[in-house]
């Protein structure tokens, strides 16, 4: 019998003080995250005693890098990211996204070179410099990488590789790399482009960066469930449908996807600084008959 109360529906996502209460143990990540801050503090020291010391904005960078990465291997969004898609999205979309974006702030490979070993400083030189690197590291490729990853996520193999312990350990090791090796080129001053390359960059990265919402919003906007897995997850009162859980993770998704083009334009403006800067230095390095010779030259070629 209807009393005329209003219907109070469940909320499908935890209270804040739940999100914040649910850890468990993880110990890939947490042999991860030993090695990686040993050995930024190892080439931190070995470039203090080289006489360079690093700027203190940068160790705090990794070490945002470092607490994001432990907060989603370890929090409520590793307990239930084989359970819930929105969880399953946020860890996926953050390691790819936001680790990579702060571990890059960071710079590891210009630390490398000022305080860690020399062979290995001379050979991630030399890796930046590749072609592998140099087609990965430019705004035109990495946006399409990101969107045929997420793309997954509209087929049914996303409920396989949610569900699977082996798939949850090769994402959390292979992801935040290949972010970082997709944005690490844009930010680290080893690679450089022409003026012209970092232009054509800018104006197809506005368009491209745009399509890595797509996943997101087709997760959204259908209404039935796209990988195939309509069993309701149980444990948790606040644990919502297969479909809502889907439109979560379209949601967020979404929202994180365009947030993650703001350092993307950053770096693109960075590089665009410098590339114009290295320019500048080149041409006032001029003669005034190497001057006249480049301008015949251009003529020539005009006419």
């Amino acid at each position: 019998m209807d009393d005329g109360s209003p219907i109070r529906r469940r909320h499908p996502t935890p209270s804040t003080p739940e999100f914040w209460s649910i850890w468990h143990g993880d110990p890939l990540a947490a042999v991860l995250l030993v090695v990686a801050a040993l050995t930024y503090g190892w080439w931190v020291v070995g470039a203090a005693r080289r006489g360079t010391p690093w700027p203190w904005w940068r160790s705090l960078a990794f070490l945002g890098a470092l607490v994001l990465f432990g907060i989603l291997q370890f929090g409520i969004v590793g307990v239930y990211d084989r359970e819930l898609r929105w969880a399953f999205v946020l860890r996926l979309a953050l390691l790819f996204f936001a680790v990579p974006t702060f571990a890059a702030f960071a710079a590891p490979v210009s630390l490398l070179r000022t305080g860690g070993p020399d062979r290995l400083a001379q050979a991630a030189s030399a890796m930046l410099r590749s072609r592998p690197a140099r087609f990965l590291g430019n705004a035109i490729v990495s946006p399409l990488i990101a969107l045929a990853l997420f793309c997954v996520l509209l087929t049914p193999f996303a409920a396989t590789i949610r569900e699977s312990p082996v798939w949850a350990a090769a994402i959390t090791v292979l992801v935040p790399v290949l972010g970082f090796c997709l944005l690490a080129p844009l930010s680290e001053p080893g690679v450089l482009r022409s003026s012209t390359f970092v232009t054509v960059e800018f104006l197809l990265a506005f368009v491209e960066l745009m399509a890595d919402a797509i996943p997101g919003i087709v997760l959204r906007i259908t209404n039935h469930v796209l990988d195939g897995s309509v069993v309701q997850a149980v444990g948790q009162p606040w644990f919502p449908s297969p479909l809502r859980d889907q439109h979560l993770a379209g949601d967020l998704l979404w929202f994180i996807a365009e947030v993650a083009d703001v350092p993307v334009l950053i770096s693109l403006f960075i590089r665009w600084q410098r590339t114009d800067r290295r320019e500048a230095h080149t041409i006032d390095a001029l003669t005034d008959e190497q001057m006249e010779e480049l301008t015949r030259a251009h003529l020539q070629r005009r006419g």
